[in-house]
């Protein structure tokens, strides 16, 4: 569970993702050495969120994990788990 600031950070994140329509590489970048999966960057009192997902369709984004990041380069074990989300996903629709 997040601390209060931190989820509004995480919420205002979001939003500002689902309305601009050339969002900042700050907030939202394509993941390199990954399967088409993108990230969600938020910084919040002294907290590194990222949440990955991947394009259902041309508009919608599915989030299928979120972690605190503690180092530099998110961990290989993170994407793994997104990719696999991501393949079960696609074998079921």
């Amino acid at each position: 569970m997040l601390p209060g600031k931190t989820a509004q950070k995480v919420a205002w994140v979001l939003k500002l993702v689902e309305e601009l329509d050339i969002v900042p590489a700050s907030y939202f970048k394509k993941l390199a050495d990954a399967d088409d999966l993108w990230e969600i960057r938020v910084q919040a009192g002294g907290h590194a969120i990222r949440l990955i997902g991947f394009f259902a369709d041309e508009n919608v984004l599915l989030l299928n994990h979120a972690f605190q990041k503690k180092t530099q380069k998110t961990p290989a074990k993170h994407i793994k788990l997104a990719e696999s989300r991501k393949r079960d996903y696609h074998s079921r629709n």
